[in-house]
């Protein structure tokens, strides 16, 4: 099987043999609704190709898609005249791009039409003149298609306020043509990461009609575990034989670390398709998406948010809060679920309110790795760390738990440890250890628990043990232990199989690190034993 890694054009795709996952469907049904769409999307999700697509679709390119779905739908191709503007490769940092970069694809088809602009043109009103001459000389709407309309705001958002208002009113002036020129189109699809509000840029037309969430076209961009599991089944046989494990493991593989996208109520299950084609192709699981662009613009955002990353993942919340991203606030929650950071993982119908979190673990390792190397200013790798912390549990080496926590905490600078007041000083150790621990539950089930007796400080299970950890802050680890004892924090894992540990540790505000553990077997009275850390 051939993979289009790195490859965007429909035609290079079905000309060159490269596997396609067949979207052809949902690009008739667009073509036959609306005149003027909307899809916001992470990178590298596939917009390029979905525009590619869409083009050869309007250019009347019938023999692209034989035996694809769409050719038992289309019964009457028609040729239009395809406008298509790339966004992508500019550096809109730099004053006169934006402009330099619509002058210059105006100038090529004004000089393709035969079009002499007025010395009083501005952008806009040159591509009104084009449309209308295309419109006329074809007898058929132009179709314009826009990939990527947000980079030129991305590009200097938080730290080039001027620039942003001047892309902003370039592109509000520019986008303005299609209300003005609406009886010369025919079909218009913007494609961008961030759907922004209270900037404008929308304002001088219709507003589009934006699909990123519904339920019809959820799937129009990714991979459904239907498709991965019914196209890439000899990929996944392949990955098995290299790996040396069952297919089921891998499927499994691939669902944990690419899976969890979901971009509406319907929560359709979405594979990341450029993780999962890069794994295909390597026969190797590995962070091919994160590692692809480093998210500089969300740590910004988060440097100013006067919270962590904690307050924002695991909530509900109202469709307003998340999709529409204001460029005069400092709220990042926006920004971060467009991108694709945090993704929709529930759905309550009742309330009319979602549940936001982190995609899959190659996400939240590397967002979260990100984060905390930043927040704690550390020289050496916070995820390796939270691995090893993993691999003691699950090794049953407590006390190798213990000691790579003390060294761990001991590495962060002393700058960053050193805290003024009481609630400074529990926040650090709050949001240092909600960063460890969520990183550890990329590798075993790590969690806090809610149980009828209080909130259990760190659940963390592993196939052979549970341990069960209560934090002190300038207190003692025994008071610790027996607050696990007397709120019979491990009743409900009297019935498990597996050695149930319950840990106490307490920890110096003034040192910043470890000041002492304590811990203990569960006596499990229904069955009267012991049981030992040891196997």
């Amino acid at each position: 099987m051939k993979y289009p890694i790195g490859i965007q054009t429909f035609e290079k795709i079905i000309s060159g043999g490269f596997v396609y996952v067949d979207k052809t469907d949902l690009i008739y049904s667009l073509a036959n609704g609306a005149q003027v769409y909307f899809l916001s999307r992470p990178r590298r999700f596939g917009k390029s190709l979905l525009l590619s697509t869409l083009k050869a679709y309007f250019e009347g390119r019938k023999e692209l898609f034989a035996g694809l779905k769409i050719a038992e739908l289309e019964q009457d191709w028609k040729r239009h005249v395809v406008f298509h503007i790339d966004f992508n490769g500019g550096n809109y940092a730099l004053p006169g791009t934006l402009e330099a970069k619509i002058a210059g694809y105006l100038s090529d088809w004004e000089q393709e039409y035969g079009i002499v602009p007025g010395v009083d043109f501005n952008l806009g009103s040159r591509f009104y003149q084009i449309l209308k001459v295309a419109c006329e000389r074809s007898g058929r709407g132009a179709v314009v298609l826009i990939d990527e309309y947000d980079k030129p705001l991305l590009d200097v958002l938080e730290h080039d306020k001027e620039l942003l208002s001047r892309n902003r009113e370039t592109l509000k002036a520019f986008y303005s043509v299609f209300k003005q020129a609406d009886e010369f189109l025919r079909f218009v699809f913007l494609t961008g990461v961030t759907k922004f509000s209270q900037v404008s840029v929308f304002s001088g037309f219709n507003q589009p009609l934006d699909i990123s969430m519904l339920s019809d076209y959820e799937s129009l961009c990714g991979i459904t575990e239907e498709e991965l599991h019914r196209i890439f089944a000899e990929p996944i046989r392949e990955m098995s034989i290299a790996q040396r494990c069952s297919e089921e493991e891998i499927r499994q593989q691939l669902k944990q670390r690419y899976d969890g996208y979901h971009f509406g109520e319907s929560m359709v299950d979405i594979y990341n398709p450029f993780s999962v084609l890069n794994a295909f192709y390597a026969r190797s699981i590995r962070d091919f998406w994160f590692a692809s662009g480093t998210p500089t613009y969300l740590i910004r955002l988060m440097n100013h948010y006067h919270e962590g990353i904690d307050q924002l993942t695991g909530k509900y919340y109202s469709l307003d809060e998340f999709v529409n991203y204001k460029a005069d606030t400092e709220y990042p929650l926006p920004m971060i679920y467009q991108s694709g950071y945090f993704t929709i993982k529930d759905y309550d119908r009742r309330r009319n309110r979602f549940l936001l979190d982190f995609p899959n673990n190659e996400v939240k390792s590397g967002l979260l790795t990100l984060i905390a190397s930043n927040y704690l200013q550390l020289k050496e790798s916070v995820n390796n760390v939270a691995q090893d912390l993993t691999f003691a549990l699950e090794d049953g080496e407590l006390e190798q738990f213990c000691a790579l926590l003390t060294s761990f905490l001991a590495s962060i600078p002393y700058t960053m440890r050193r805290k003024e007041s009481e609630p400074e000083r529990e926040r650090y150790f709050q949001y240092t250890f909600y960063l460890l621990l969520r990183l550890m539950s990329v590798y075993a089930v790590c969690l806090e628990m809610e149980q009828s007796q209080g909130r259990v400080d760190c659940v963390v299970e592993t196939p052979k043990y549970v341990y069960i950890f209560e934090f002190k802050l300038d207190g003692l680890a025994e008071k610790a232990l027996l607050q696990i004892r007397e709120k019979g924090y491990a009743r409900p894992f009297q019935n498990d199989e597996r050695q149930v540990v319950l840990v106490g540790i307490n920890f110096s505000s003034k040192t910043g690190t470890l000041d002492g553990w304590k811990y203990e077997f569960y006596h499990n009275t229904s069955v009267n034993f012991y049981r030992k850390i040891k196997s």
